[in-house]
């Protein structure tokens, strides 16, 4: 199984196929471009990837990819990467992505999850939910909660799997951010602290259950095409 970028540079080994990691980030942090990166960096190696996207357009995801070297169109092609559309059905627009969604409600989201798990696609991949705090603006918060507990994190298990959702740290109750915490292989943190003058972009390793890790802060430094790395 490929390694995952930046998130594997600060674990004691590999993080085993079937986990699902929960990011909790600060909405000005660099949790999108670290995101992107860990995407590219697995398609390079050769890991198919499904990024869901719900804060920016499909487009846009393919052009920050394309200057991360990853020729998306060729990889869609070969099916080594799924952009699943969660953010053209927020404007009640209809999407034309290949993979989109038409109602971010979880009753509907959970008839299409139940599917996926009697059949997931097979291979090492890396499942990445840019925000999935959008779902939560549709629904209920516990209906939300319930539909990640028993649909979204249950469906990178039966096919071995690698699963990472992001959510907007200071949106949720801490009800939901515990039961989430709870249910996941790992939490990860990226913020943006402020200092004096200067603003530092950083991430760390909060918990993991199946791999030893630096639960250090590590600073972030973000390239002009907006890889991420940790900063030396």
């Amino acid at each position: 199984m490929p390694q995952i970028p930046l998130i594997e540079d600060l674990t004691a080994g590999p993080i085993p196929a079937g986990s699902f990691l929960l990011v909790e980030y600060d909405a000005a942090s660099q949790w999108y471009n670290a995101s992107l990166t860990i995407a590219a960096e697995w398609l390079g190696t050769g890991g198919p990837v499904a990024y869901y996207v719900s804060t920016q357009t499909p487009d846009r995801i393919h052009s920050r990819l394309k200057q991360l070297g990853v020729n998306t169109d060729a990889l869609e092609k070969d099916d080594l990467l799924r952009i699943l559309d969660w953010y053209t059905v927020t404007l009640g627009q209809k999407s034309q992505e290949k993979f989109a969604y038409a109602s971010l409600k979880v009753a509907d989201l959970s008839i299409w999850f139940s599917k996926f798990l009697k059949g997931p696609p097979s291979g090492a991949w890396l499942n990445i939910v840019d925000n999935h705090s959008t779902v939560a603006r549709f629904n209920d918060e516990k209906a939300w909660v319930e539909f990640a507990l028993t649909r979204a994190i249950p469906a990178v298990l039966p096919g071995g799997q690698i699963g990472i959702i992001g959510i907007i740290r200071g949106v949720h109750s801490e009800w939901a951010s515990k039961q989430l915490e709870a249910a996941v292989d790992g939490v990860l943190d990226f913020k943006l602290e402020e200092v004096g003058d200067e603003t530092r972009n950083l991430i760390r390793v909060r918990n993991m259950h199946n791999v030893g890790f630096d639960a250090r802060w590590h600073r972030l430094k973000t390239g002009e095409n907006f890889e991420v790395t940790l900063e030396k």
